[in-house]
């Protein structure tokens, strides 16, 4: 059985990182790269990389034309946050007969946000005989996949409370920067107002995707985002942070069912947070679950949108979410022996 054919598109700090996690298993190959930048067009995938061989895949602008020649199993799609800005991208993956799994934050519950859309790319897709998939570290799983299958061992479910917490000086520079480290309260309110900075994306789907998997009706969703302040001089590799300034987010989503709240995720991230996960749900039985050494995000985005391939792979064709497909797992042998049809 011949490899599991990928493509990379976009070649980021997550796309390399994801480049460089496939480079390191078994029944899997990359045969495609495809990224914007002058810095990285025409070059050798291996290059970018920093390995000291090429890997005999040229990073291309013209997706279209890499991906119909190339033909990918799957493209692996890392390029932004919201899905009616990488539309146009994820189409061009589908036209070419490729599956898509993708870290875009909206798409792991498009539906919410862009109705219209979701329809039109869910006929395309089963037109086209692929499955297009939004996941990653969150949305994708830790507000959502992981409390889901927690709900698992409960005879009823009357709330859920989810929460993360971060040390943003952990964080590398691009997360640090859209979260507003550094900026006045006001530059942050009006940054994030006008779309330049982001914070965390996708509360309100990580909350739609608990409600799909239980068949919960959600009335409404709540976000907020308010700046952490800080309270004396901090520091990270890339910012420092003086007293009034901000330090970090504070953000949450509420998801409603007949007016009354039955859905919480939350966030903090900040200069000097403590790190950890935890997720309570009130139901019979209750339960509390905690993880106190916390996720490392970069690490957990690129393993999920790999761990996810022969999931996607084996599915039905379409336009799907996390919560139609079998829980994750780390992929620790060959990848052709997971992507073989059942008979």
């Amino acid at each position: 059985m011949d490899n599991v054919r990928v493509a990379i598109y976009g070649v980021g700090a997550i796309g390399t990182n994801i480049a460089k996690f496939i480079l390191r298993k078994r029944g899997i190959e990359i045969v495609a790269a495809v990224d914007i930048s002058p810095e990285k067009v025409g070059k050798d995938l291996g290059e970018i990389l920093g390995l000291e061989e090429k890997l005999g895949v040229v990073v291309s602008s013209d997706a279209s034309e890499v991906l119909f020649k190339s033909k990918p199993d799957v493209t692996l799609h890392a390029t932004g946050s919201f899905l009616d800005k990488v539309y146009p991208q994820i189409v061009e993956i589908v036209e070419a007969g490729s599956n898509v799994i993708s870290t875009c934050e909206t798409l792991a519950y498009p539906y919410y946000r862009y109705p219209e859309l979701s329809e039109k790319l869910d006929k395309l897709a089963k037109e086209r005989g692929v499955t297009v998939l939004g996941s990653g570290v969150n949305p994708g799983f830790i507000y959502d996949t992981l409390v889901a299958t927690l709900t698992g061992v409960c005879e009823t479910v009357e709330k859920i409370r989810a929460v993360r917490s971060l040390d943003a000086a952990k964080r590398r520079y691009p997360f640090q920067k859209k979260i507003g480290l550094g900026l006045s309260p006001e530059e942050f309110k009006h940054k994030l107002d006008a779309g330049e900075i982001t914070a965390h994306v996708g509360y309100a789907e990580s909350i739609m995707l608990v409600a799909k998997a239980l068949g919960w009706k959600i009335d409404k969703v709540e976000e907020i985002q308010e700046p952490v302040i800080a309270e004396k001089d901090l520091e990270t590799q890339y910012f420092k942070v003086k007293p009034g300034e901000v330090a970090g987010v504070r953000g949450f989503g509420i998801g409603y069912m007949n007016r009354k709240e039955v859905i919480r995720v939350e966030l903090v991230a900040a200069v000097g947070a403590e790190d950890y996960e935890e997720i309570i749900i009130e139901g019979n039985p209750n339960l509390h679950w905690r993880n106190s050494l916390g996720i490392p995000g970069d690490i957990a985005t690129v393993a999920m949108i790999v761990n996810m391939i022969p999931r996607v792979l084996k599915a039905q064709p379409g336009l799907l979410t996390m919560i139609e497909l079998p829980p994750p797992s780390a992929v620790l042998g060959d990848f052709r022996d997971l992507v073989k049809k059942d008979v």
